[in-house]
């Protein structure tokens, strides 16, 4: 429905901003946003809306993000309030209704009578795709509160729900190298490229028993990781491409490593166990993990780390190649490679079963209550009533807005 209506929606913007934010002045931003949302009719003068119905108009001046503008298409005959300031930041109206509207939004005109007035606060706040929920950002742009806006910005696109070595050790880091790249004018599929070539360089190492050389090729390419995607949503320059070569990548490469590490180890045997049947222990419980993650989504709106609380703590050391790396580093680090690998075997075998037990519980709640399953993030209020910890803990990550 929301797709329909974004096709069938124009865009104007009007005004000006009096910053750049990342790189990026707000006519950028708001272009690539839009494109985005599925508006490709995007004019900066009336004359220039062709035959559309309806028009978003978006002031300049102010910062959105993409959950903004997919609210406010939601909302036809809506204006979108700055709470701070009382002035309509937005609006979405039909045409016959534009040039009241365009007044309201780039000067501070009346508003005109009959419209709703909205405020962020009331647009959906719940991200499924970051799996976090926090208001949809509308803040005005000002020189002074560049550093602060870049920092929001930033933070809005972390992942609330994720591992914890991404939730709380990459948070500082990747946003330095986020800005180095943003100056540099370096893209995020540039980044995931390099990115690609670490996988294989670890990959080599572990296979040849260099195992420290890989580890600080696999450490390197976990922070970029984080930084591709970071720095693909605070530039705005989302791909298709991009998207399916860096989710691609993070799939295939962890079993890879593993496989590696244990023919790396120059053994037919380890714990009384052949070092082949090891390496395919950790492939199929890897395989098996992905695949309950993908049978998860058949019984609702959510992805299994999402679903319940117990999930989303799960979530912070499940087997994905940031815990196991940890776990390969530590035992590097004691000098006990081999337990090293038998440590990352074992805990992708347990993470396996234990998904597997979740989804079956999700089925026979499913089966029970005869509704679709959804994320406990959803609705925010009752969330930090009934679970106020993990509330704070998981519906943003703190940490990459400081």
């Amino acid at each position: 429905m929301q797709v329909a209506q974004a096709a069938a929606t124009a865009a104007l913007i009007v005004g000006a901003s009096p910053c750049r934010l990342w790189e990026l002045d707000a006519h950028q931003r708001l272009r690539r946003q839009l494109a985005q949302v599925g508006i490709r009719q995007i004019a900066e003068d009336p004359a220039g809306l062709g035959e559309a119905r309806q028009v978003l108009v978006l002031h300049a001046g102010f910062l959105f993000e993409l959950l903004t503008l997919r609210g406010l298409i939601a909302h036809p005959g809506a204006l979108l309030i700055h709470p701070a300031s009382g002035y309509a930041a937005a609006a979405s109206t039909v045409r016959n209704r534009l040039e009241d509207v365009v007044a309201c939004v780039r000067a501070g005109a009346a508003k005109p009578a009959g419209m709703r007035l909205l405020t962020p606060a009331e647009l959906a706040g719940y991200d499924r795709n970051l799996r976090k929920t926090t208001p949809p950002l509308l803040e005005a742009v000002t020189p002074a509160r560049r550093a602060e806006l870049e920092a929001l910005l930033y933070g809005n696109s972390y992942k609330g729900v994720t591992d914890f070595v991404t939730k709380w050790w990459w948070p500082r880091p990747a946003r330095t190298v986020v800005g180095w790249c943003t100056r540099l004018g370096i893209t995020p599929n540039m980044v995931t490229l390099l990115g690609l070539l670490l996988v294989l360089a670890a990959t080599y190492a572990f296979y040849h028993g260099a195992f420290a050389l890989g580890l600080a090729c696999g450490w390197i390419m976990t922070l970029l990781d984080t930084v591709d995607g970071k720095l693909a949503r605070v530039s705005v320059a989302s791909s298709r491409i991009g998207h399916i070569l860096d989710h691609g990548i993070d799939i295939v490469h962890p079993p890879f490593w593993y496989v590696a590490w244990g023919l790396g180890l120059g053994g037919a045997q380890l714990a009384g166990l052949s070092i082949s049947l090891l390496c395919w222990l950790v492939v199929a419980g890897y395989v098996a993990g992905r695949l309950i993650e993908a049978a998860f989504h058949l019984f609702g709106n959510c992805g299994i780390f999402a679903w319940r609380p117990f999930d989303a703590w799960f979530r912070l050391i499940t087997a994905r190649r940031n815990p196991c790396l940890v776990i390969l580093t530590v035992g590097l680090a004691a000098g006990r490679a081999d337990f090293a690998f038998l440590g990352v075997v074992g805990w992708t075998l347990a993470s396996s079963a234990i998904a597997f037990l979740r989804l079956l519980y999700a089925a026979w709640v499913r089966w029970r209550s005869g509704k679709a399953l959804d994320s406990w993030l959803k609705d925010g209020t009752l969330a930090a009533r009934e679970h106020p910890r993990s509330w704070r803990t998981f519906s943003a990550t703190r940490g990459a807005y400081r």
